[in-house]
């Protein structure tokens, strides 16, 4: 059977000068867009992440959320969303973060994640770590304890992971 990464690497689409040029984007619709592929994806997180007895599964804005939900339900956890400052309905944390040209912030409800329970943070794509970072300090404000991050994709020259610290950072495909 072919490994997860053969799979995700020959499934994911190179878009070259997107979002602006210089950028080669790693488009993961192809793997959506084919229910084997997506449900392999699923499976493999499920796999990976249910025997941690995870309590909240923490997906990020906005394509973090198409595989957090699936996972959660999938494990028996809660799904919690982070998401761009003004978004969310209720109260809600900040945690602002640096980007190449200023700054930018994500948001948690107050009460997503509490003390005691052991929160799996996901998202489709890691990069420099930013927006994952600042998704694990909402998590730790909280008195949520952080089991780890989940990722599909992982562009490992951009040193993201590095960026994670000593925490559980896995990743199925690493460019």
């Amino acid at each position: 059977m072919e490994t997860i990464s053969d799979l995700l690497r020959r499934s994911i689409r190179d878009v070259p000068d997107f979002p602006k040029k210089g950028i080669i984007f790693k488009d993961i619709t192809p793997i959506l867009g084919h229910a084997p592929t997506y449900k392999r994806v699923i499976d493999e997180l499920v796999s990976r992440w249910g025997p941690r007895k995870i309590d909240q599964v923490v997906g990020i804005e906005s394509r973090g959320f198409i595989f957090a939900a699936p996972l959660a339900y999938a494990i028996g956890a809660g799904l919690s969303i982070v998401r761009k400052p003004g978004k969310l309905p209720w109260e809600t944390i900040r945690e602002t973060y640096q980007l190449e040209y200023g700054e930018d912030g994500l948001e948690l409800h107050i009460d997503a994640v509490g003390p005691g329970e052991r929160v799996l943070v996901v998202d489709d794509l890691l990069a420099t770590g930013g927006t994952a970072e600042a998704v694990g300090k909402l998590v730790a404000r909280q008195g949520a304890e952080l089991a780890g991050y989940a990722f599909v994709v992982e562009l490992a020259f951009l040193e993201g992971k590095r960026r994670l610290g000593a925490g559980q950072v896995d990743s199925l495909v690493t460019f």
